[in-house]
């Protein structure tokens, strides 16, 4: 692993668990990290950064009350209330069920990193987001790092506008049902 020199980065750690909280802000003040500050939930988050701080990378968890991690990475992305709308944001959580890190990917979340947290794990993503971000997308459905981390060139029908709306599978009853000839003659 790469030594970065993060002495000038600013990093907002957002958590419920003041343990946790604890732990991280450790592992980035052991690197170096040159700002740290904490929130105990999406909206003290949302609260600092409307007021003008502006991290240059955010560690948030997943389930916390009043506002998840989740919820703030759409407001990050969203909101013309921030200075910047993509700042990387690593979701740091114990639940890891592929729904959550669908969740999180369709949130806008940068990268994902399972808890209990190693040092060396974070400071992977950390270089990840940092030196290799993923391209920023926006569209009419959309806004934050391309999805996709494979850079492969789609041909044919899987290629689509990146205002639509993803295309239904061709298993699905409804696409079969408006897709057969008796409904294309009604």
């Amino acid at each position: 692993m790469t030594q970065l020199d993060l002495s000038n980065l600013s990093f907002l750690v957002v958590d419920d668990n003041a343990f946790m909280r604890k732990l991280l802000k450790s592992m980035l003040a052991a690197v170096k990290v040159g700002d740290i500050q904490d929130a105990s939930d999406g909206v003290g988050a949302f609260k600092m950064m409307k007021d003008g701080y502006a991290p240059d990378v955010i560690l948030t968890d997943a389930k916390m009350p009043v506002m998840s991690g989740l919820e703030l990475t759409r407001w990050v992305r969203t909101t013309d209330e921030v200075a910047r709308n993509d700042i990387p944001i690593i979701l740091v959580t114990a639940f890891t069920e592929s729904k959550v890190v669908i969740a999180a990917r369709d949130a806008g979340v940068d990268e994902f990193l399972a808890k209990p947290v190693a040092a060396e794990d974070l400071l992977q993503r950390v270089e990840r987001v940092l030196t290799n971000p993923r391209p920023y997308v926006q569209s009419s459905v959309y806004k934050g790092p391309e999805r996709r981390r494979k850079q492969a060139r789609l041909k044919g029908e899987d290629r689509r506008d990146p205002d639509q709306e993803p295309p239904l599978p061709r298993s699905d009853p409804l696409v079969q049902q408006l897709s057969s000839p008796a409904y294309q003659q009604t």
